[in-house]
């Protein structure tokens, strides 16, 4: 957030959580990518300090704090470019659902454990044969008896291997549910252990080599009935109403890996000679720099007008969306000219520049893809 956004106590939090990051995950996020997986030990680490799920409810052990709080999170976690540490995906993605459609026996019994990072979450929307498209979702949920059993595999699960309570979205085949335009979806809790519950490999990816992404699936894997969250046949609802943060948290980490790979190539270009003179002191270099400054500058000013609005309760689909596009393909733009600017040196995965850029990818497609951004901008446009 720029500094006209900053109170004193944003301040505060934001200089201890800094100094938490650069004690306890930066030193060891090179590790982690190795291993292909960022601990638990992370999350508890987090917790004890109170770093997650910022916004969640008071009485439930939570902060109560609001959404600027959780953007300060994501931005010093994507500045230092530690992309394995999903807080915002547990935090600020995943929690919500329970916080906002949860009853208060699932609140108690669940809420502290996410706040403390006893309990690590994960969302499965994503099916091998989906993709964006949530209403083809064909995993299935069956009511019998006192339990429910369900069927299907999910795919790019994010914290597929660390988490241990996971949010299916599952088709379930309600009396009346064939008159909805929407298919009749709806969220349940699998915890680890669950009988039927199996995880898949750790899936190999370009980028993001810290964050763990699994395949998981179910087979009649039996739910206690009591492990429904909100009601039966409206997790589309659910789904649409929470996407719009999902989708400002992208936006917010795009912008500060953004000013980051800028501050890592001002720095270079000062520092490394050509023809006699500094990189820096060439004018192509200098207008490529000044591009990317302002590129920052105007989506910063859009991201905060959107993390106030989100503040105030407004409804931000449309702008979150727009948010979410404009900078996830901005950053890709600035980041390859970060390593244009570097290089030969920008292609050596030993220079962070190099890690931003392969990061940087996948920001144009989860959450929503650029392409289902900009039909939901024009939707509303042409309504």
């Amino acid at each position: 957030m720029h500094e006209s956004m900053m109170t004193t106590e944003l301040t505060e939090f934001k200089n201890t959580f800094k100094k938490w990051v650069d004690n306890e995950v930066v030193p060891h996020h090179e590790e982690w990518e190795q291993k292909g997986i960022t601990p638990r030990e992370v999350y508890t680490s987090a917790g004890e300090q109170g770093f997650l799920c910022l916004t969640a409810p008071e009485e439930y052990e939570g902060m109560g704090l609001d959404f600027r709080y959780s953007a300060i999170v994501i931005e010093e976690l994507a500045y230092a470019l530690t992309s394995g540490v999903a807080f915002f995906l547990h935090s600020d993605v995943i929690v919500p659902y329970l916080s906002n459609y949860g009853n208060d026996t699932q609140k108690r019994k669940w809420l502290p454990g996410l706040i403390n990072g006893s309990l690590i979450s994960a969302i499965a929307m994503t099916e091998p044969g989906t993709g964006s498209d949530l209403q083809a979702i064909s995993t299935k949920a069956e009511l019998k008896d006192d339990h429910w059993v369900l069927n299907g595999a999910k795919t790019f699960i994010s914290n597929g291997h660390v988490s241990n309570w996971v949010i299916v979205v599952a088709r379930t085949e309600v009396e009346g549910s064939e008159k909805s335009k929407y298919a009749p979806l709806s969220l349940f809790v699998v915890e680890e252990g669950a009988e039927g519950f199996e995880r898949g490999r750790n899936l190999s990816k370009m980028g993001l080599k810290a964050q763990d992404t699994a395949e998981l699936s179910f087979t009649n894997c039996k739910i206690p009935k009591e492990n429904l969250l909100g009601e039966v046949g409206k997790g589309f609802l659910y789904l649409t109403n929470e996407l719009a943060t999902e989708r400002l948290t992208v936006a917010v980490w795009s912008l500060a890996t953004a000013k980051r790979c800028l501050d890592l190539t001002v720095e270079y270009t000062k520092g490394r000679k050509a023809f006699g003179k500094s990189i820096s002191d060439f004018q192509n270099t200098k207008f490529k720099l000044a591009e990317m400054a302002t590129e920052i500058s105007v989506a910063e000013a859009f991201v905060d007008r959107c993390i106030q609005g989100l503040v105030d309760g407004k409804e931000m689909t449309v702008e979150a969306s727009k948010a979410k596009y404009w900078c996830s393909e901005m950053l890709c733009r600035v980041a390859d000219e970060g390593v244009q600017l570097f290089g030969g040196y920008g292609y050596m995965s030993e220079y962070p520049i190099s890690k931003a850029y392969v990061d940087a990818r996948v920001q144009r497609i989860y959450a929503g893809t650029t392409e289902i951004m900009k039909e939901i901008i024009s939707r509303d446009l042409i309504k």
